[in-house]
């Protein structure tokens, strides 16, 4: 009842404010009037929401000053703040995510990385995309994603511990630029620029949830800002937000097996049977973050600046569920277990820029640092239990720490060489130490075969590894003639721990007319593994199944035959054209390729028992590397990072804008971006002999690569104003996506998601110049993935597999919660 009443009311509110918003103006009014009006919103308001202004000025991807985005050799996309808080969810990856169709979030983790949720540009993996926070490179996370998926692998910056009320724009580079950034930047880089306001500031509360329930969530975020003394600027944002858990599982099949049953008496009895196992849906977190940005203007030619965010974030999710006679005595009704972690986020840049002589000098030191504490709660240790009569029932599993220290020394200046333009000149020096550490569990949870759903690490997996690196670049930016701007940049990287590297980037571009350009980019890039990838090591476990994760420079990994890790490298083509037929109109069509070599990549699943092809040096592997497995689980293999494959990126970008007035109408910002992209894996690197039968990229994971993300998705977006009524309607249209997936490595079936086509709606009414509310929906018509095939269900529950309760695709591109509604308000001071 609840819940048909919450889907009126919803319905009802929405096409009350649309209707209103219509009908108020439909009677003619003063031109005048409404001109007024229409400026008083936009000053107010943003430009769409898909793509922000391309006459912003912009700092990414060009040493050039006053270089705008319109004008840029190389696709960008910018995005206001007004853009990010319309998402209606408070989340700044689903904000990028829902803008830029090139942009893919992850919608479900296993594990650890289900708090700990990542996203992907170009189909390519979340590391290959460079984050930078006004300028200057962000940490990545501690929390590794581990088990296998698309985004298999992913430990890039946290964007979630970025307020977005702190944020001002994003400028987004969709073009590689290893070259001018270093390491990672092969799919592009996420620039994004902080507020530097020195007075005033804006509240927002917001709340929502899922049509068919879970996912409450609530927010509150204050950015103010301050002038501390002359010439200074300070601006302050404070956010908290809380999301809650979310059920889109199916049943166990071992609840409904006739034995059990039969050998379980009452299982049938407990509250909310059979629908027990609460894994598949979202964590629970609790979300706190400071982010705060300074400048000084020492004098007219030198600043100091610094920038400080900080979070915490405690989360937890739901495990598989345990049966009653597992451990009877302690839980007569079975358990489900929860993964926790806390999460703590810090980051400080300070730096001083100015001029010296005709030189623009900046040099700056960041440092960052992510620890991720991994508990277990509800939760045994069965051997321990069964060995000694007791055992806790939480658990501290162990800790990631990943640290990041960059020093960056930079200088750039024009020099007359009798072009049309100045040329100008940039080089600088960079110096990064990255440290990655795990740390053991309690005794408990690392005792045999440790505490159920998360066993602690071991100390065999624990320790403390650490990489520097030494980097130069120089970059010449200039005009040889009037129409023509060539950009060249080059760089040579050393790392402690695997050599050198040289890339190289060469960009044009050429004003045919004063109305339309062609420009192209050709590069070469590199990705440093990262050290998680490196070290990580674990055992992972389910009711059924127990899979080490066999770090590759370990002894079990040279077992198999595996010997560490080696860079990725890139080689990246791009050519694009540029319409400005009219001032109110923007088009923009890009096509690139991406070859990387030597990609890195999570291996399918490596059976040492169970499965329908077992390897002995699986278990040997297993062994070496110290780990005890449940005996109990009908499964047992690792899996392991390798550089597996080669692959290839073609794609096309296209962005359109088109702002009109309808006179007492208002006016709409309309606009249409679109993203095709193919990965395919080229060349697959023979598996190692100790392995054979077996591969090291199964099906799964090659799927996992080339098809799970839609090749083709586009944005059509309508931003109306009229008067102090905004509307803002997207239809985000999401092509085929498929991955394959098996019980046992023998039969592999196909799991599809058709096209699918997802409304969002935001309708918001400024009440006076301070106070503004919205309404809006993410997902209006609350549209679900396909399922997953049946056949492949039918082998998990004929196998009485945990894993069937995973009902709707964990790779699905917008979720699989259904529909999102939401409130909110703003006050500007």
């Amino acid at each position: 009842m609840h819940k048909t009443t919450l889907k009126i009311g919803v319905a009802a509110v929405l096409s009350t404010l649309a209707f209103g918003a219509s009908s108020a103006y439909a009677a003619p009014a003063a031109a005048e009037a409404a001109d007024a009006a229409d400026a008083q919103v936009a000053a107010a308001a943003a430009a769409p929401t898909e793509v922000a202004s391309t006459a912003s000025v912009i700092v990414t991807g060009t040493r050039s000053s006053g270089m705008k985005a319109e004008n840029s050799a190389s696709p960008i996309q910018v995005l206001d703040a007004a853009s990010l808080q319309r998402t209606g969810q408070p989340d700044l990856i689903q904000a990028l995510a829902q803008n830029l169709p090139s942009f893919t979030a992850q919608a479900f983790g296993g594990d650890t990385a289900n708090l700990t949720l990542s996203a992907r540009l170009r189909g390519l993996s979340p590391n290959n995309t460079l984050v930078l926070i006004n300028g200057k490179r962000r940490h990545g996370t501690a929390n590794l994603a581990v088990l296998g998926g698309p985004y298999q692998g992913g430990a890039a910056a946290d964007l979630n511990y970025i307020p977005v009320s702190a944020i001002d724009h994003i400028e987004v580079l969709q073009d590689g630029a290893a070259a001018q950034y270093g390491s990672d930047a092969i799919a592009g880089v996420i620039n994004i620029i902080l507020k530097s306001n020195n007075r005033g500031g804006n509240a927002t509360v917001s709340g929502g949830g899922y049509w068919d329930g879970g996912g409450r969530s609530a927010s509150g975020a204050v950015n103010f800002g301050v002038e501390p003394f002359e010439n200074a600027f300070l601006s302050v944002t404070v956010d908290s937000k809380y999301h809650g858990h979310s059920d889109r599982g199916g049943i166990d099949p071992r609840l409904v097996d006739p034995r059990n049953v039969a050998n379980i008496p009452g299982m049938t009895q407990i509250s909310g049977y059979p629908y027990l196992n609460k894994i598949q849906g979202d964590a629970a977190y609790h979300l706190n973050v400071l982010a705060a940005n300074f400048g000084w203007d020492i004098d007219a030619n030198s600043q100091l600046y610094s920038i400080l965010t900080a979070g915490r974030k405690e989360a937890s999710a739901y495990e598989n569920y345990r049966l009653p006679n597992r451990v009877p005595r302690l839980y007569p009704q079975g358990f489900s277990p929860k993964e926790e972690i806390k999460q703590d986020d810090v980051a400080l840049t300070i730096g001083v820029k100015g001029k010296i002589a005709d030189w623009n000098t900046d040099i700056s030191t960041t440092y960052g640092r992510d620890k991720s504490r991994i508990g277990v709660a509800d939760s045994v240790n069965a051997s321990l239990y069964a060995d000694t009569g007791a055992s806790p029932t939480e658990f501290s599993a162990g800790a990631f720490v990943a640290t990041q220290t960059t020093t960056t020394l930079e200088a750039s200046r024009e020099i007359n060489v009798g072009w049309s333009k100045p040329l100008t000149f940039a080089t600088g020096l960079e110096y990064r130490v990255d440290q990655y550490e795990i740390q053991a569990g309690d005794p408990a949870s690392r005792y045999k075969e440790g505490s159920q759903s998360y066993p602690g690490f071991s100390l065999t997996d624990a320790g403390k590894h650490r990489r520097t690196n030494k980097a130069a670049y120089i970059n010449f930016a200039g005009n040889p003639i009037q129409d023509l701007t060539v950009d060249l940049a080059g760089r040579y990287e050393h790392f402690s721990d695997f050599g050198s590297a040289r890339v190289g980037k060469l960009t044009s571009r050429y004003e045919m007319t004063p109305t339309a350009a062609v420009r192209g980019t050709i590069s070469n890039g590199f990705r440093a593994p990262t050290l998680a990838e490196s070290y990580y090591s674990a055992t992972n476990v389910g009711p059924t199944s127990a899979f080490v994760q066999l770090a590759p420079n370990s002894p079990g990994a040279r077992l198999v035959g595996v010997n560490g890790l080696k860079p990725e490298k890139s080689n990246n083509l791009s050519f694009g054209l540029v319409f400005n037929p009219a001032s109110n109109l923007n088009v923009t069509v890009d096509v690139y390729q991406i070859k990387i070599r030597d990609r890195i990549v999570g291996s399918g699943a490596l059976y040492g028992s169970g499965g329908a092809v077992n390897s002995p040096a699986v278990v040997a592997a297993i062994l070496a590397n110290g780990n005890v497995l449940d005996s109990t689980v009908s499964q047992t293999g690792i899996n392991i990072f390798s550089n597996a494959v080669n692959t290839r990126s073609r794609g096309m970008e296209f962005v359109a804008t088109l702002n009109e007035s309808y006179g007492t109408y208002g006016r709409v910002d309309w606009s249409i971006a679109a993203n095709y992209n193919k990965v395919e894996v080229t060349q697959i690197n023979q598996a190692p002999t100790q392995l054979m039968p077996q591969t090291l990229l199964d099906k799964t994971a090659i799927s996992n690569l080339e098809t799970a993300s839609p090749k083709m998705r586009v944005n059509l977006g309508a931003l109306w104003k009229i008067g102090n009524w905004t509307v803002n309607l997207r239809e985000a249209i999401y092509g085929k996506s498929n991955n394959y997936d098996s019980e046992d490595g023998a039969v592999y079936h196909k799991n599809e998601i058709k096209m699918r086509a997802i409304t969002d709606l935001e309708v918001g009414y400024k009440i006076d110049n301070a106070w503004s509310v919205a309404i809006g929906a993410n997902n209006l018509f609350n549209v679900y993935p396909n399922g997953i095939n049946p056949a492949l269900l039918a082998d998990q529950r004929a196998a009485l597999d945990n894993a069937a309760v995973t009902v709707l695709p964990s790779f699905s591109p917008f979720g699989i919660n259904g529909g999102y509604y939401y409130v909110r308000a703003n006050y500007k001071f």
